[in-house]
C-alpha cells in the first residue's frame, strides 16, 4: 500500500509541476452525476487543489437532470461549466459539432494508449479523443448466492432470460420483502430506456430498420416488453416504474433483491461491507440472452470533457489528466482497496495482479468485450450504439418513448398502447428530421 501511496504522491507532484499554466486563484466548475465513483472523486479533490492551486467547484446532479443541464448549456453556449461529465452518446456527436475541445495533446505520462480500445473508440470522432473515461462499464447480472442456493438453482456464467425468470420467481419472498429481481423502470433514455433497449436487442428487436423506419410495431418489441412487464409483476419490487440505478442499488444493498442486472460499476458497491448488508454473498454473471446471439448488455463510459469556449482550458485539462490517470487509480487503491477503484477504462488495470484478484474484475472485462456498438442487434441496422442510437435526435425521441414505457410499468396503459405511441413518436420525429 505504501508503494501505491508513493506513486499517487509522485503523480500529484507531476501535476503540481504543470501548474504554471494556472494561477493560484483559478477555480473550475465541474458538472457530474451523483453516483458513488464520482462522489468518491470529490473527496480527493483537495489533494489536486493543494498540488496545483486550482480550485474545483462541483455541480452534482441526478442522471436525467445532468443530461438535460449539460445539453442545454452546450447547445446554448451557456458557459456554466469548464468540465462536463458526459458519455459515449454525446461525445462523438458534440465533438463533430465542434462543441468540445479535443484531448489530443495530453501528456506522455498520461499514456492515452492505455485506455481500453472500446472506451477510446466510443469517446472519439474521426480518431480524435474528445472525452477521457473516468470509468467504463457494461452491464451484468449481480445476484445473491445464498438465495440462489436456497432456491436449489445454480447461476450459469452466461444465463438465458428464461433462467433469470425462473430464478427470480423462486427467490421472491413477498412476506420478507425480498424481490426476486430489481430492474430499471425509471423514465429517461439513459435510465429505464437504456435497459429496455438492450433487453429488446436480445429478443431480436431494433429501433430502426435499414431505411430508418421505426420498428415498435414488430413482434420482437412486443415480446420483449411483455416479458419484462410480466417478470417484474411476478418478481419485481412495487413502484419499479420510478426505480433507476441508484434506487435499485439501495434495494440490493439492503438485501431486498435476489438479482439485479445493471452497470458493472455497481459491483464494488454491492460487495462493500461498509455499505451493503449482503456484501459477502454476491455472485456475477453475463447479462442474459434468448439464444439469438445478442446478450442484453450495454457499453458506456462516464467521461470528462471540456466544452469549447471555456476560459480555463489548461486548468480543465490538468484536472482531467489527474482524475482519469493511472495514478488516480492507485490513489484510490491505496486508501480504499483495489475493489473500489474506477473500473473499465484502462488496460493496465486488468493486467494488474492485485486487481485480477478482485472477484468481479474478469466478469466486468468479459462483459465490456462482449458489447459491440457497431453490431448491436440481431437484424441489420443503420446506426451505431447498443443502448442508444448515435444520432442527435435520439435523446429527445427516446426520452418520450421511455416515458410511455414507464406508464406501462405504472399500470397506466397497456403494452400495445405504448408501442403504438412509440411508433408514432419515433417516425414523426425522424420524418421531421429528414431521415425518412
Amino acid at each position: 500500500m505504501r508503494k501505491n501511496a508513493l506513486c499517487a504522491a509522485t503523480a500529484l507532484s507531476v501535476f503540481a509541476a504543470g501548474s504554471a499554466f494556472a494561477d493560484n486563484h483559478s477555480t473550475i466548475t465541474v458538472a457530474t452525476v451523483n453516483n458513488g465513483d464520482m462522489i468518491r472523486m470529490q473527496g480527493y479533490t483537495a489533494q489536486f487543489t493543494e498540488a496545483t492551486g486550482i480550485g474545483v467547484e462541483w455541480v452534482t446532479l441526478e442522471e436525467n437532470v445532468l443530461r438535460q443541464r449539460v445539453t442545454t448549456d452546450i447547445t446554448t453556449k451557456g458557459g456554466q461549466f469548464d468540465i462536463m461529465t458526459i458519455g459515449m452518446y454525446e461525445t462523438p456527436i458534440w465533438g463533430a459539432n465542434g462543441w468540445l475541445i479535443p484531448l489530443d495533446d495530453l501528456s506522455a505520462e498520461y499514456d492515452v494508449d492505455d485506455i481500453l480500445p472500446a472506451m477510446r473508440g466510443g469517446l472519439s470522432h474521426d480518431g480524435t479523443l474528445y472525452a477521457a473515461p473516468f470509468y467504463g462499464e457494461s452491464s451484468m447480472v449481480m445476484y445473491r448466492t445464498d438465495l440462489m442456493e436456497a432456491a436449489g438453482l445454480e447461476m450459469p456464467e452466461a444465463p438465458t432470460w428464461e433462467f433469470i425468470r425462473e430464478a427470480a420467481i423462486a427467490m421472491t419472498d413477498r412476506e420478507n420483502d425480498i424481490n426476486g429481481i430489481c430492474l430499471r423502470g425509471k423514465a429517461g433514455w439513459g435510465e429505464g430506456g437504456a435497459f429496455i433497449t438492450v433487453t429488446a436487442n436480445s429478443f431480436g428487436a431494433r429501433w430502426f430498420d435499414e431505411d430508418w423506419n421505426a420498428q415498435f410495431d414488430q413482434p420482437e418489441w412486443a415480446n420483449a416488453l411483455n416479458f419484462f412487464v410480466d417478470l417484474m409483476a411476478e418478481a419485481g419490487p412495487p413502484g419499479y416504474s420510478t426505480n433507476g440505478f441508484n434506487e435499485n442499488l439501495s434495494l440490493f444493498q439492503q438485501g431486498k433483491c435476489g438479482m439485479w442486472i445493471d452497470a458493472t460499476v455497481a459491483a464494488s458497491f454491492v460487495t462493500n461491507p461498509d455499505d451493503s448488508t449482503v456484501a459477502d454473498s454476491v455472485g456475477f454473471a453475463l447479462a442474459p440472452d434468448t439464444g439469438m446471439g445478442k446478450r442484453s448488455n450495454w457499453l458506456w463510459a462516464w467521461a470528462l470533457a471540456i466544452p469549447a469556449g471555456t476560459q480555463k482550458e489548461a486548468e480543465a485539462k490538468q484536472f482531467i489528466e489527474w482524475a482519469t490517470s493511472k495514478e488516480y487509480i492507485e490513489l484510490v487503491a491505496a486508501n480504499e482497496g483495489w475493489a473500489n477503484v474506477p473500473p473499465g477504462a484502462r488496460t493496465s488495470l486488468y493486467e494488474n495482479p492485485e486487481y485480477q484478484a478482485v472477484p468481479f474484475a474478469q466478469m466486468t472485462l468479459d462483459s465490456i468485450n462482449a458489447a459491440d456498438p457497431t453490431n448491436p442487434t440481431v437484424k441489420p441496422v443503420p446506426y451505431v450504439g447498443i443502448q442508444f442510437v448515435a444520432i442527435p435526435e435520439f435523446a429527445g425521441i427516446a426520452t418520450e418513448v421511455s416515458q410511455e414505457f414507464s406508464a406501462v410499468y405504472a399500470g397506466q396503459q397497456s403494452v400495445e398502447e405504448a408501442l403504438e405511441k412509440a411508433q408514432a413518436i419515433t417516425n414523426d420525429a425522424m420524418e421531421a428530421a429528414g431521415y425518412r
